[in-house]
């Protein structure tokens, strides 16, 4: 069996019992990180939010034209700032720009786009090149040369399903579905060999991982309370527990969630408004909570999408397209709009061209937050300037 698949096998847990021989359990201590280190919180859009209803250049006459089924009035859009403004559902995002606490990226994305969700969503994950496939994820590459031992909560990814972008060679990562049934068994042995085969020993050694992990977030879990309402939704519970996690201490570098579907070909000013609704009361919530905590300046939260929508509306919705916002909460962030307004003029095909590529944002969060030569990962953009 080859190493990836036993990392398949033993770095996910989704709730329950650890679907795992019983002499596979061990107990084991992991050292924490030091208490108050950056993190990042990263928030993926899967399906390809359309930008320029989330953050909507409400002045420009061709974006009226060019949506005559799905464009935002003057009237409902808030937050106006520079000619730009928010979707309505996106009043918390509005606030925490007036507060100084949002930043907006404009016109993100890459050379050479791709429309398809999966390998979009690949090239964000491993920030290769188009035509290039990597089999490790950028911030699993990070966590490898973070740690000179593999550290299994340097990543958490709040998720049914593992994340590309967290996928290294060693073990530094686990998903969890529900942290608060994340527990281990308590009667293993760890003298117990498996075998005299090296692969099979591997095994124990990420399984082994796993349980350490498993450990510290109950750790954590035990140590912090929810002092903040969330919403009842699904996102809103995945960041109520990073934010539980961030207060407990457990010290990850990096925590990951999604929220999808943004595919809205269909039936989108209904759609959209609700999934912008959910976007905005989860994120609001976790900024309200961290804030209260006094931990804002430490966590700096990622929201992003694998790609935008095309400009001209299809009479109910929007198809795949290209540049997008990305959206940047916390973290001393300087709480400016970065980039132009986007240019409606002159596309692409009928696609917002790209100015600034998400690679360049990555070398900045890496820099500025994390302290790490993002070269060392194969990231060659500058970073983005500006942000924090």
């Amino acid at each position: 069996m080859k190493r990836r698949n036993f990392l398949s096998l033993t770095g996910t847990f989704t709730g329950g019992a650890l679907l795992l021989p019983d002499f596979l359990f061990a107990l084991g201590s992991q050292p924490n990180l030091v208490v108050g280190e950056q993190c990042l919180v990263f928030v993926q859009l899967n399906g390809g939010n359309d930008g320029l209803n989330t953050f909507v250049p409400f002045e420009d006459t061709l974006y009226y034209n060019l949506r005559p089924n799905i464009a935002l009035s003057k009237d409902e859009v808030v937050g106006k700032n520079q000619n730009m403004a928010f979707h309505p559902a996106l009043k918390g995002f509005a606030t925490m720009q007036q507060n100084g606490d949002l930043s907006v990226i404009q016109n993100v994305g890459y050379p050479e786009p791709v429309r398809s969700h999966f390998r979009s969503q690949e090239i964000w994950q491993t920030a290769s090149a188009t035509n290039e496939y990597l089999n490790d994820g950028w911030l699993g590459r990070y966590l490898d040369l973070k740690y000179k031992e593999n550290n299994p909560t340097g990543g958490i990814n709040i998720d049914s399903i593992d994340n590309l972008a967290l996928k290294g060679q060693e073990p530094n990562s686990i998903t969890v579905k529900d942290p608060s049934r994340f527990k281990i068994k308590s009667d293993a042995d760890d003298n117990i060999k498996l075998s005299n085969n090296p692969q099979l020993d591997f095994v124990r050694k990420i399984a082994n991982s796993v349980l350490e992990g498993s450990d510290d977030i109950q750790n954590a879990l035990s140590n912090s309370i929810s002092e903040t309402t969330y919403p009842k939704t699904g996102l809103a519970k995945n960041m109520e527990w990073i934010a539980r996690l961030i207060k407990g201490n457990l010290n990850s570098r990096v925590y990951y969630t999604s929220l999808g579907s943004f595919d809205t070909h269909d039936n989108q000013l209904i759609t959209h408004k609700n999934k912008l609704t959910e976007l905005n009361d989860a994120l609001f919530s976790f900024y309200t909570d961290l804030k209260n905590a006094k931990l804002l300046q430490n966590v700096t939260v990622v929201v992003f999408s694998e790609f935008g929508r095309r400009v001209k509306d299809n009479g109910k919705g929007t198809d795949h397209g290209t540049a997008a916002p990305m959206f940047i909460i916390g973290g001393n962030t300087k709480g400016k709009i970065i980039g132009n307004n986007p240019n409606l003029s002159n596309l692409n095909n009928g696609d917002l061209k790209h100015e600034i590529d998400f690679r360049s944002v990555y070398a900045s969060l890496l820099q500025n937050k994390l302290n790490f030569d993002c070269t060392k990962i194969g990231i060659q953009n500058k970073k983005l300037e500006g942000l924090f």
